[in-house]
């Protein structure tokens, strides 16, 4: 099964959700912004994106300027931080199985669906 954590108004996250329409694989949407992702969840995807939490973070949202950017923060931290400002996290996120990829570009969605 197909995973895509999707915000509505993201361009990029818009059309990664087109290209799994287009697919015709089944799949499931995560509006991340609306329905709580837990640190334990946030830890899962990205053991399968294969990065550090720091990775995932938007550094250019105004939230991670105003709070977090300069500090020293632990792994779990960052991810906390993620937990509690769900804008931070990089979108959109495609997870397929045991992979996931970031759909920045899109064409990474398409590699990981075929």
């Amino acid at each position: 099964m197909i995973t895509i954590f999707h915000n509505p108004r993201c361009s990029k996250s818009r059309q990664g959700l087109q290209l799994l329409e287009n697919s015709g694989e089944e799949f499931t949407i995560k509006k991340y912004l609306e329905e709580k992702v837990t640190a334990k969840e946030l830890k899962e995807v990205i053991s399968k994106l294969e990065i550090t939490p720091l990775q995932l973070v938007r550094k250019n949202e105004a939230i991670w300027k105003e709070l977090f950017k300069g500090k020293t923060m632990s792994n779990d931290q960052i991810i906390e931080a993620m937990v509690a400002h769900p804008k931070l996290i990089e979108r959109p996120i495609v997870i397929k199985n045991n992979k996931a990829v970031v759909g920045r570009p899109v064409e990474n969605i398409t590699n990981l669906i075929t």
